[in-house]
């Protein structure tokens, strides 16, 4: 069942609903009918405004194909096991669930200290399922996950308690790895003792090096500690005064096992040191001069922690401690074993089921209290997978190490969007309450910082970066209009950066590609919120300096996760090549940037990326332990896109998971007043655009099929419907409307206007034919990639050297390249060229591809006639054919000898051909025959 409307949702339909002129009356009856989903009001300064993802519905085709695979992905995956991290943290029951490791895990790169992100991922991906399709099942899980978060929150607002398991011979407290728990002993445990027993139950869960059973001392010098595992994996036993260096100490003889009960006993006395594992002598030490007397007073008696800072907390349960003021005999610890015995200097059973108070049975009342490493609850808001220590530790830092801090900020980033967009589907007032608090918690730690600290936070590589936080916050604060969360989304500005953008300079170079681009996406929103020109400048110009300058033909950007100089291109092709992260964030960016100048360079780039990179970084087949996503999408020749890259659950695979839920989010946006609808892309959908009472319906197999249908049902309404014309469509695009051309020229570029007043059933065809073209790289004119209309195509072979081919032999007198190709038949849009085959790139398969080939058209040939004339170059690289092609299309085969005739006499003028050769290349495009 969904949650209840709250007050705020229908006083944000009144205001939503009174914005649109005759919508009040639906909008109200809605919101009296049954509980629907909250929107964000669009900002004033949109011309344009999107519709939500449940008004346009994915039809059959490629983009629904691949995002079957990951519903069904989210349909069936335990959230359990993402909300394990956030559990571990709390201190709460796990209920079992394994992490799902890689990033998402305390083993994963840099020690884990991304974790949290993947879930905020997720439930992003949920919620755009639950609001392109409905299902309840992806309602139910955003309602467990907000659930449990809540939960973890408040756990984290108070102090530890108990964790209550099955013990040896009761009840066991047990420390969750991952919840930095330790039970903190009182002063004087010891007594003071020369001769000494401790002996403790241990149920490990997992196999961390150094993790302490207990460690009484004062620092990293005097101290005494028991490890269920030192570095060889055995139990050790040490006492020193002068350093790990001075250690006399007792070692194991075999690994304790995982999840099974142990019982470590260590007795000293008379100079003798012993190490007892479930009963069993393993070690003797007769030369043990030091005893817990000799170290005086010590500051801390800890079970479960070390001094060592960089040793982990003990992951297990304890299921009883006793101390003794003498050494026990070994009869005496083979007794322990059967039955519970109470030491006399401390003894804990650990039977408490609540609270974090451990009684101690001993008579000395010696209560031992459970407490987190990192100090006192957390602040007010405050929401992770982790302490509060790495938001802490990067106010401090002067240079980025992300085994340290990795990017708390932009994990907070993602936990923060999963929330906001899981309320703006559900409308769950619990995630708009988590998300509020988690603002409320940042702008309460970051507005206290000098801005000196802030500029330097955000510059940092890696450790600084703080993902789309901007727009998220912004989003929030749209919502909840407090005046603190616009102000925490300035507190993130880099000045320097927004700047040297402003201004149109270029300043990427060396930059971290996925740690800027959505900066600026968020930036765009804070013009959206301020008016602040200088954020919009920048943005736009920022884009420009990507787009084409660092893209590749497939719409990526970054090699290595960073950009290089301004128009490498072809020297910047590695096997690391554009991460898929970028491509998603430059979709963002660029719709964003749409919404405010409507110039089709944008939807150009939307169409690219999403098209060819995106749709390909998705593999074509299920799993239901990974998305199967690409992070790098490797550009070198013959390369292998990786489909479960690096550890697992990365940031490419997040946004993987985001970009296949939310493939028909730009094919349709409509003007602010009302008075046009903008058809971006040419996609199977259907548009419920409920204001005009109308619907529009493309029936289309694009990119198979060069063209598409459009379908107008409902109410008679006026509207001008605004078709892309993409810049690629330079073989002709027409329109007719119920069977008549529109009047018009239709520019390639732009979008071509069909104003009218529609009427139920009026139908709209374009028609749009493809061309095959090739894309230079901007360094390098012979490294080209193919592309047939909007789709790139890539050959298939397992040679890692480029592979070489001409394209002009049978070129077309449209300058279509097509024809130098061999379709292949069955397969649409797969060619052949020299027994090769060309297939799109969005097909998510393990070929071995090459998306850019070397072009060499090594003698002049027209329409399949070769003249025997070596095809002759400027210094630039420029080739006589290149110059011939580049005056296409021609009207007919004697406006192409004409080319042909003036090109060769200027060459012959030039020196560059002589003047034999260049009338025998004229007489062979004089007898060629050539396709139209």
């Amino acid at each position: 069942m969904a949650p209840p409307l709250t007050r705020r949702t229908l006083l944000q339909s009144a205001i939503l609903a009174a914005a649109v002129p005759g919508a009040g009356g639906a909008a109200a009856a809605a919101a009296s009918a049954a509980p629907t989903a909250t929107a964000l009001p669009p900002p004033a300064a949109w011309a344009i405004q999107p519709f939500p993802l449940d008004s346009v519905r994915l039809g059959a085709g490629v983009f629904a194909a691949k995002r079957q695979l990951t519903l069904d992905h989210a349909r069936g995956y335990d959230v359990n096991r993402l909300l394990q991290v956030f559990r571990a943290n709390a201190g709460l029951s796990t209920l079992g669930a394994v992490a799902p490791g890689g990033w998402e895990g305390l083993d994963g790169e840099a020690n884990g200290n991304l974790r949290g992100h993947y879930t905020g991922h997720f439930l992003t991906m949920l919620s755009q399922a639950y609001a392109g399709g409905g299902e309840q099942v992806y309602a139910d899980r955003i309602g467990t996950m907000v659930g449990a978060l809540t939960e973890v929150r408040e756990a984290l607002r108070r102090d530890p308690a108990v964790l209550s398991v099955d013990g040896r011979f009761g009840r066991a407290a047990e420390n969750v790895r991952g919840s930095h728990h330790y039970v903190d002993l009182p002063a004087g445990v010891l007594g003071g003792a020369a001769e000494v027993t401790l002996a403790a139950w241990v149920k490990p869960t997992h196999d961390g090096a150094w993790a302490r059973v207990l460690d009484f001392g004062d620092d990293t010098t005097r101290y005494l500690y028991l490890a269920a595992r030192n570095g060889n994996g055995v139990p050790r036993f040490a006492v020193t005064t002068g350093g790990p260096g001075a250690e006399q100490g007792l070692d194991g003889t075999a690994t304790l096992p995982l999840n099974r009960w142990s019982h470590l006993a260590v007795t000293i006395g008379g100079g003798t040191g012993t190490l007892y594992v479930n009963g069993t002598a393993v070690a003797r030490n007769t030369a043990m001069s030091l005893n817990p007397a000799a170290l005086g007073t010590l500051a801390h008696h800890w079970l479960g922690r070390s001094h060592y800072a960089s040793d982990p907390v003990f992951a297990g349960a304890f299921g009883g401690f006793d101390a003794w003021s003498r050494a026990l005999t070994a009869d005496e610890i083979t007794g322990l074993q059967s039955a519970r015995v109470s030491g006399d200097l401390v003894s804990y059973a650990f039977d408490e089921t609540s609270g974090s108070a451990f009684a101690d049975s001993s008579g000395r009342g010696l209560t031992a209290t459970l407490r987190r490493t990192w100090g006192a609850p957390s602040h007010p808001g405050f929401l992770a997978a982790y302490p509060e220590t790495q938001f802490i530790q990067l106010e401090s830092m002067t240079g980025s190490d992300y085994t340290r801090v990795w990017a708390p900020y932009y994990t907070a980033h993602k936990i923060l969007r999963g929330l906001l967009d899981a309320h703006l589907a559900t409308d769950d007032a619990r995630a708009l309450d988590l998300a509020a608090g988690m603002a409320d918690w940042m702008h309460s730690r970051l507005s206290k910082l000098p801005g000196a600290t802030l500029q330097r936070m955000w510059g940092l590589f890696s450790s600084g970066e703080f993902g789309g936080i901007v727009e998220a916050i912004v989003d929030l604060h749209a919502l909840t209009g407090k005046s603190e969360h616009l102000a925490l989304a300035r507190l993130f500005d880099l000045d320097r950066l927004i700047d040297a953008c402003a201004a149109d300079t270029d300043v990427l170079d060396g930059l971290h590609a996925n740690q800027h681009i959505p900066i600026f996406t968020g930036y765009v929103r804070l013009y959206d919120a301020t008016g602040e020109e200088r954020y919009l400048t920048a943005a736009k110009n920022f884009w420009d300096m990507v787009v084409p300058h660092r893209m590749y033909g497939i719409g990526g950007t970054s090699t290595g996760e960073f950009w290089k100089a301004r128009d490498v291109i072809a020297g910047s092709i590695s096997a690391t090549t554009a991460e898929t992260c970028c491509a998603y964030n430059l979709l963002k960016l660029s719709r964003t940037l749409f919404f405010h100048e409507q110039d089709s360079k944008y939807m150009d780039y939307y169409e690219r990326a999403l098209l060819n990179q995106v749709l390909g970084s998705k593999q074509d087949r299920a799993d239901a332990e990974k998305p199967l996503v690409t992070y790098f999408v490797g550009l070198t020749p013959g390369h292998v896109r990786d489909y479960t890259p690096k550890q697992g659950t990365t940031c490419c695979e997040g946004t993987g998971m985001e970009s296949a839920t939310k493939y028909q989010d730009s094919v349709y946006f409509k003007a602010a007043d009302g008075s046009a609808l903008y058809v971006n892309l040419y996609s199977p959908t259907t548009l419920d655009w409920a204001e005009k009472g109308v619907t529009v319906t493309q029936s289309t197999d694009f990119p198979r099929e060069q063209g598409t249908t459009l379908t107008v049902r409902g109410r008679t309404a006026s509207f001008a419907l605004r078709l892309r014309v993409p810049s690629w469509a330079t073989a002709g695009f027409r329109v007719t409307v119920n069977g008549r051309q529109v009047s018009g020229t239709p520019t390639p570029g732009s979008y071509f206007p069909v104003s009218r007043t529609w009427r139920d059933g009026d139908t709209v065809r374009v028609s749009a034919p493809f061309r095959l073209r090739v894309e230079k790289a901007l360094d390098d004119p012979s490294a080209q990639t193919l592309f047939h209309g909007p789709v790139h195509l890539v050959a298939r072979n397992p040679s890692t050297s480029y592979l070489q081919f001409g394209l002009y032999r049978n070129a077309a007198l449209s300058g279509d390249l097509l024809p130098s190709l061999t379709p292949v038949s069955g397969k649409p849009l797969h060619h052949t060229l020299d027994g090769i085959e060309f297939a799109p790139f969005f097909e998510g398969t393990e070929d071995p591809t090459h998306a850019y080939v070397r072009r060499l058209e090594p003698r002049v040939v027209f329409g399949g006639s070769d003249s025997g004339v070596a095809n002759p170059a400027k210094a630039d690289g420029t080739t006589l054919l290149d110059e011939v092609w580049a005056g296409a299309p021609f009207s007919g085969k004697s406006a192409l000898v004409g080319r042909v005739r003036g090109v060769v006499d200027a060459w012959v003028a030039a020196g560059l051909l002589g003047q034999a050769d260049g009338e025998r290349v004229v007489s062979t495009a004089r007898g060629a025959t050539f396709v139209p």
